[in-house]
């Protein structure tokens, strides 16, 4: 039975915090840490919040907001997409890529995924209907819309005239960004099971660099297609399935011809850009973006901790433990603060220098699942439900 692309992070949770084991018969209680007490150093600032559709309800899916020019893109999984004025939060122009099915029947869910890329004079977005969209940033218009090969459950990134999309069957696709025709794709190779979810390419120097479920980081050139170099950081191992899952799910970091990339079960490891031969690795997994900012590493692993660590052979500097099976969000650098959020709906502002807690709010009681955005001065967050907040600090 083929199980790819089904297996998600927040089933593998649920699954270890019921006591029982899809895949074996062991009991493995993981139970989430408590809320942490913090005295608030400072009180965030909420400035508006809105809602966008219906959100993501109960599925997995990496939707969350892209900002540009003082407006924010904002977007449901059934296929509301709204721009929001970045200072007060009112609509601007509202879409429904719903399929039109006819006067008296419901019209079919677009299945919205992985997220809003603005760049230029339009927005790019995905869906699990294998769709990408172009839309005009003015009004919201469809410039174009192109069948890819597989869901589109990772952002698009934008880059050298083309829209990238790494799509759920291991397929790097090169589309115009004017026409939206694909120019080229690159087949990445596939395991028979793999969490939900995928790499986002990064681009630098010409090339794409993007994590696969194989457990391989490759390079491939953009005005090609071509592969460059593969390098694996993470080996299949383990007793159970869960145990030898090795996706390379985060987008790769790319810092003066570094790429650092982490992997699930796997390591988080360092790669020569040119050559994409290992630097050095340390043994950490993640399903989670990572920050690389001043010589500093800042990651979320697969335990919910929130990791520091020196660019220079990944040394640690500080390690905050008291988040753990939270099911935090990737983390994001805002006005020199670590902010992670939650599925209790709670985010957690962090001390760059040692780990410790500056401050901690609730924010919506559904839950938060995806990384917040940095707007300028303010961050940006959407709840499982759709409503997208903006507080400032």
């Amino acid at each position: 039975m083929e199980l790819r692309k089904y297996l998600l992070p927040v089933l593998i949770s649920a699954t270890l915090l019921s006591g029982c084991s899809l895949f074996s018969g062991e009991e493995d209680v993981v139970k989430m840490a408590p809320l942490p007490q913090v005295q608030n150093q400072f009180e965030p600032t909420k400035v508006w919040s809105t809602s966008v559709g219906d959100g993501i309800g109960d599925f997995y899916s990496n939707l969350h907001p892209a900002w540009q020019d003082g407006t924010v893109f904002a977007a449901d999984r059934y296929g509301i997409v709204k721009a929001l004025d970045a200072a007060d939060g009112k609509e601007k122009w509202k879409v429904d890529l719903a399929e039109k099915t006819g006067f008296f029947s419901s019209n079919r869910p677009a299945l919205l995924s992985g997220g809003i890329t603005a760049s230029g004079e339009h927005i790019y977005i995905g869906s699990e209907r294998a769709q990408v969209f172009a839309l005009n940033s003015a009004d919201g218009t469809i410039a174009w819309q192109t069948k890819v090969a597989g869901e589109a459950v990772s952002r698009p990134v934008v880059s050298d005239g083309l829209v990238l999309i790494h799509t759920s069957n291991g397929m790097l696709q090169g589309l115009d960004q004017a026409s939206g025709a694909i120019k080229w794709s690159v087949n990445l190779d596939m395991p028979a099971l793999s969490l939900r979810g995928e790499s986002a390419p990064t681009t630098a120097f010409g090339a794409a660099i993007v994590g696969g479920d194989n457990g391989r980081v490759s390079a491939v050139i953009l005005n090609q297609g071509q592969l460059i170099w593969q390098q694996r950081i993470s080996q299949p191992s383990g007793a159970t399935e869960i145990d030898r899952l090795s996706d390379v799910d985060t987008t790769p970091v790319v810092v003066n011809g570094v790429v650092y990339a982490l992997a699930y079960n796997g390591n988080l490891t360092a790669l020569d850009l040119r050559s994409g031969q290992v630097m050095w690795k340390r043994e950490i997994g993640s399903v989670r973006d990572l920050i690389v900012d001043g010589g500093r590493i800042y990651l979320v692993d697969q335990d919910d901790r929130v990791i520091a660590l020196s660019t220079e052979g990944g040394v640690s500097i500080w390690r905050q433990s008291d988040l753990l099976h939270r099911n935090l969000t990737s983390p994001v650098l805002y006005n020199g603060y670590i902010v992670v959020g939650d599925s209790e709906g709670y985010l957690h502002w962090i001390n760059t220098q040692d780990g410790r807690f500056v401050a901690q709010h609730k924010v919506d009681s559904s839950g938060l699942l995806t990384e917040p955005v940095v707007a300028s001065d303010k961050l940006l967050i959407q709840a499982k439900d759709g409503e997208v907040y903006a507080f400032t600090r």
